[in-house]
């Protein structure tokens, strides 16, 4: 293998580094593009370049890709730790009833196709996930680490949930016109809005159904104190 190829592993290596040592995966991520682009050679003004072509075909994931930065240093700065003060001071809060609420703004978030005011790096590691801990440690008090895995799988998992079946009503959703468009190959003529339209039963019952499991989880902890 030449040195050209074994410099060009050098992201590869950053992120296996970065993860090994357990840093925060948004700086991770960062570091590992940085790299990418200086092992290529790309020129700082080439690089920007190319995030600004990125932007025009995809400009949700140049935001994403701004988040990152951002999402880290809040966090480094006490971001989770303030959220499970708020959460510690409300009455009678359970986990399975705060992710039922941000099941719901997600999933209607997502159907109106706001589907970055959500996410996993975004929003379920800095805040959701963090209050959801801290609503199970005010009922059941410290945690084993089960227990948290367990919390924060769940919030990942409700996350998902929301953005998956929401965004499914969005008429501009990338999958709602692959269908339309297969079905007019097909000669079976549907505008979007239809196709969205019969979406939203679905939506609702997997919000139904979720909010139901999170409830049952709340209610299974309790039962075992």
């Amino acid at each position: 293998m030449n040195s050209a190829w074994s410099w060009a592993l050098l992201p590869i290596l950053v992120v296996v580094l970065g993860f090994a040592l357990r840093q925060h995966p948004a700086r991770v991520v960062l570091l590992a593009t940085l790299s990418a682009a200086v092992v290529s050679g790309m020129r700082w003004d080439e690089f920007l370049s190319a995030l600004g072509e990125s932007f025009l075909k995809a400009r949700y994931l140049l935001v994403f890709v701004l988040a990152l930065p951002v999402v880290a240093q809040v966090e480094a700065f006490g971001l989770r730790e303030l959220a499970r003060r708020l959460i510690g001071r409300w009455r009678g809060v359970r986990s399975g009833r705060l992710l039922i609420g941000y099941l719901a703004i997600r999933q209607l978030s997502a159907a109106l196709g706001l589907t970055s005011l959500g996410g996993h790096a975004q929003m379920v590691r800095p805040l959701v996930a963090p209050m959801a801990e801290a609503a199970d440690e005010k009922t059941l008090g410290e945690l084993s680490d089960a227990q948290r895995e367990d919390v924060r799988a769940m919030s990942a998992a409700t996350d998902n949930v929301g953005l998956f079946f929401g965004e499914d009503v969005f008429i501009a959703f990338g999958a709602v016109l692959l269908m339309q468009a297969f079905l007019a190959e097909n000669a079976i003529e549907l505008s979007p809005i239809h196709i969205a339209l019969w979406g939203l039963p679905t939506a609702f019952l997997a919000f139904v159904i979720h909010a139901t499991r999170l409830l049952w989880r709340d209610r299974r902890r309790s039962a075992a104190l």
